[in-house]
């Protein structure tokens, strides 16, 4: 009981100072391992340091101290559920003695037991929000933790340098306003918002994926992400342009078809554009059965 209510007045203190315990290996071991603990810790395993070039883990350590500092300044703050960072430059043993060769991972460690599966934060899938930890974080502790975010100011900005800049715009040409009935504008713009969310910007938003996977082992950079369940951001960007470039050659076959110029002229715009559908179309279609796997085609 003496060593427990030590470890526990311990990481109270530290939680005092931090929202989120940096450990190394020994601590890593005495605090989390090592029994006894009645409470649960949540550790980020990462690699925070420049010469890792671990984008994603910085990201990722953003939301997870936008968490860790909702539930330590919220009401139902306790000594049942502790924050934890373990990098890999500071505990190197740790990653091998949990055979973890990737970065980074969420895990939660209970207070009896050692972690199953679902004690694993499935980040590939579900992205790195700070909403996402929170609501996993629930189903395994019973603890729910209310994400308080720091005011971002700049969307509010953007809105107002946007309409200053529409407004602004219509002043200096209030005595011509031919411009506003242009279909093909509206179009372009109609275009670039169906572009847009087809290619999966909205669920970015929502889920904050990391914007591709650095293999820690090779260095290999993914920008497919091999699931049907989840994207990076890099490949709502690839699919994007795919789309842009289809309908730029179905754009082209509708030119050639119904233009009344030079046949020659009209045969190379075919051409161009049948070769643009077909290409991109093939390429798309080759990004679609690699994350679907055993899809009839």
């Amino acid at each position: 009981q003496n060593l427990l209510a030590e470890k526990v007045e311990q990481l109270m203190e530290w939680s005092s100072r931090r929202s989120v315990i940096r450990m190394n290996g020994d601590k890593f071991r005495r605090f989390v391992k090592a029994p006894p603990r009645n409470y649960s810790v949540i550790v980020m395993f990462t690699a925070l340091q420049p010469q890792r070039q671990c984008s994603v883990c910085r990201q990722a350590n953003e939301e997870y101290q936008v968490l860790a500092n909702s539930w330590r300044y919220s009401s139902a703050f306790s000594n049942k559920l502790f924050f934890t960072i373990v990098d890999y430059d500071e505990g190197a043993d740790v990653f091998q003695q949990l055979n973890m060769n990737s970065a980074p991972t969420f895990m939660h460690f209970p207070p009896k037991g050692k972690p199953k599966r679902p004690d694993t934060f499935d980040l590939q899938r579900i992205g790195f929000a700070a909403e996402q930890l929170a609501k996993w974080i629930a189903d395994r502790t019973d603890v729910h933790i209310r994400v308080f975010r720091p005011p971002n100011y700049s969307g509010t900005i953007a809105l107002a340098l946007l309409v200053s800049l529409v407004g602004g715009l219509l002043y200096l040409r209030r005595n011509n306003l031919e411009f506003i009935y242009n279909k093909t504008g509206w179009a372009m713009a109609a275009l670039c918002v169906v572009f847009a969310m087809t290619s999966g910007q909205m669920w970015n938003h929502i889920r904050g994926p990391p914007y591709a996977h650095k293999n820690p082992q090779n260095g290999q950079v993914s920008y497919i992400h091999g699931s049907s369940q989840a994207q990076f951001v890099a490949e709502s960007h690839i699919i994007l342009l795919l789309n842009a470039a289809i309908t730029m050659g179905m754009v082209l076959l509708n030119e050639a078809a119904t233009s009344k110029g030079d046949v020659g002229k009209r045969r190379i715009i075919c051409l161009v554009g049948l070769g643009l559908v077909v290409f991109f179309f093939s390429f798309l279609l080759s990004i679609f059965r690699s994350k679907y796997h055993g899809y009839p085609y």
